[in-house]
């Protein structure tokens, strides 16, 4: 498997201004979770596709996306997914997702500020820095140590994470 794979989803990015309105309207009681607490700020924000039907269609295509990386057929796979919200002067620490049986793992950006930081991957100490893009899927091995830089903008930036494994079958 290459490093990463960035993958553009026009579909998915005609969805981002409905979700990010939609998102704004949200309150803290509509998260089921909230976790990963580092420098003041809950950097895993959980929901449910209920409470933003128009994720669905996202969730959807980066199961299909990730079934064609992992040559299987998307129902055998598992997902599961969070929001990143990142305001101003935040940053995502470097971490990796190898917790479980993830077999992949991966990233959407809904809204990216010009500034509002880059996706930093490593990999045998060596860092690779991966500029982000409205639309863009970004798709890795669990675990890859990831970050993301300090948001320099004045606006906040939106994505939603993903790992992926197999179904007990």
């Amino acid at each position: 498997m290459a490093l990463y794979t960035c993958i553009f989803s026009q579909a998915c990015y005609d969805a981002n201004n409905i979700i990010l309105e939609k998102f704004e309207q949200l309150t803290d009681d509509d998260f089921k979770e909230k976790t990963h607490l580092f420098n003041g700020r809950y950097e895993n924000l959980y929901l449910t596709v209920n409470k933003l039907p128009e994720l669905e269609m996202i969730v959807n295509t980066a199961r299909e996306n990730a079934a064609n990386i992992l040559n299987v057929q998307p129902e055998k796979l598992v997902s599961g997914f969070w929001l990143n919200l990142m305001k101003a002067g935040d940053v995502t620490t470097a971490h990796t997702h190898d917790d479980d049986e993830e077999l992949l793992s991966g990233v959407y950006y809904i809204r990216v500020p010009e500034n509002s930081g880059d996706l930093m991957i490593t990999e045998n100490k060596e860092k690779t820095v991966i500029k982000a893009e409205e639309g863009m899927f970004v798709f890795f091995s669990p675990k890859t140590l990831h970050e993301v830089s300090e948001n320099k903008s004045s606006q906040s930036r939106l994505s939603i994470a993903f790992n992926f494994g197999l179904k007990n079958t």
